[in-house]
């Protein structure tokens, strides 16, 4: 079976794909300094809640976007998993064109996402991540990625929100019945929910009038359902989309070896 790490900013989540569905999917917040056995802790109690045993685990992908993270979680399928995980970044065989100016730059989160997308839902795309940062990634009918846009996330807004103004309140998302709120938490919410959504639909007018040609919309991330509710330009959502991009990513990969000896050669070093 298939242990796929992906470590964002908010969370690290971990799944088990046994080569035709996901057997459970688990997510922890994402702490840079938490170790590989306090990992091991978690994840294990979990995978027997599974009825799951690490000996089922025999291959392993990491994708990050957080470096100080990436030492533990690879310590973490070495040390119990007894497997050399591969992990995702631009140099891989990613089966498409990385058509922009430096593909190192590129988060291993949104090439993921562009593989998955193009795999699973055809092109051309766009496909748009509710996560820490608002994302929209440009998906071309033959797979290749084109970049794309980087916003503020919604949950950045409204700290930036609270904490720029002594008066305004800390908020929580919700789909507001009307635009025009007649209260301050009411007006608040309209303005990051309906202007999130206003933000999605102007860029994705202007990407489209850019890439010249008809574009799929999908979502992902933790707030995609919500912000699907709000705007009918959205036509998927798919919460697993980036663990999907890890699989399909390991599959048309070698698998690393894994050589204890080695390990042992390179922590000496």
């Amino acid at each position: 079976m298939l242990l796929v790490i992906d470590a964002g900013n908010t969370n690290v989540v971990a799944a088990v794909h046994d080569g035709a569905e996901w057997r459970g999917i688990w997510r922890i917040a994402t702490a840079p300094d938490r170790t590989s056995d306090e990992y091991a802790v978690w994840l294990l109690a979990l995978l027997g809640h599974a009825q799951l045993k690490p000996a089922d685990i025999d291959a392993a992908v990491i994708g990050t976007v957080v470096p100080a993270a990436l030492y533990h979680l690879r310590r973490l399928c070495r040390d119990w998993f007894a497997t050399e995980p591969l992990i995702a970044r631009a140099a891989l065989d990613w089966g498409f064109a990385i058509r922009v100016d430096n593909p190192d730059e590129v988060g291993a989160d949104r090439l993921l996402n562009a593989l998955a997308a193009h795999q699973l839902y055809g092109g051309p795309t766009v496909v748009i991540d509710f996560g820490t940062a608002t994302t929209f990634d440009v998906v071309g009918a033959d797979g290749a990625y084109h970049g794309g846009v980087i916003a503020p996330g919604i949950n950045l807004s409204i700290e930036a929100l609270h904490r720029a103004a002594a008066r305004l309140p800390r908020i929580g998302i919700g789909r507001p019945q009307s635009v025009i709120g007649r209260g301050t938490v009411a007006a608040m919410q309209s303005g990051i929910y309906w202007g999130y959504v206003g933000l999605v639909e102007g860029l994705v007018a202007r990407i489209r009038v850019e890439f010249g040609a008809p574009l799929k919309i999908l979502a992902t991330g933790g707030l995609a359902p919500l912000f699907a509710e709000g705007s009918p330009l959205i036509e998927h959502v798919d919460l697993e989309l980036t663990l999907h991009g890890l699989r399909l990513l390991a599959a048309r990969n070698p698998r690393p070896v894994f050589s204890r000896e080695r390990i042992r050669r390179t922590d000496s070093e």
